[in-house]
């Protein structure tokens, strides 16, 4: 099983590397994972081509046969068990891989999210995108220990 997280923008505090680090470490032996990065584009050369060249650099990661998945707030959204099952049945039907795309502060360009097979929502909150991937790095984990019939999800 191949996992792969695509996020916009680098981790900049050191606890949040850390966190990354241990679930990385815990993931690795349910599933191949990595995390790979793209620039973030600074607020000041304004929204719209912010998005545009995130869009391009997030774009230019992606193979033609992934099924790739957005997180975004308006996408469809699990309880735990239920994420779980969503992930076992992704990583069965879809043996190329699952990539999972974070955005940065502003969201998608429309082209990532019209690449996108579909769109997951952690949360209807909002949270740092650098937070973002901690959050989903621990579901995933959570998601893998509820299938597999482990003890964590309490």
């Amino acid at each position: 099983m191949r996992l792969r997280l695509v996020c916009v923008g680098r981790l900049s505090e050191s606890w949040l590397r850390e966190a990354e680090r241990e679930y990385l470490k815990r993931l690795g032996r349910f599933c191949r994972i990595e995390v790979s990065e793209v620039a973030d584009s600074p607020d000041r050369i304004g929204i719209e081509r912010g998005l545009r060249l995130e869009g391009e650099r997030l774009l230019a990661k992606l193979a033609a046969n992934e099924r790739v998945v957005a997180l975004d707030p308006a996408g469809q959204s699990f309880d735990s068990p239920g994420f779980a099952s969503w992930l076992e049945r992704r990583l069965t039907d879809y043996p190329a891989g699952l990539t999972l795309l974070i955005g940065g502060s502003n969201g998608f360009a429309p082209e990532v999210l019209a690449r996108c097979n579909e769109r997951l929502s952690l949360s209807p909150l909002t949270f740092p995108h650098q937070l973002t991937r901690i959050i989903l790095l621990e579901q995933l984990f959570r998601g893998f220990k509820i299938s597999r019939g482990e003890t964590y999800h309490k």
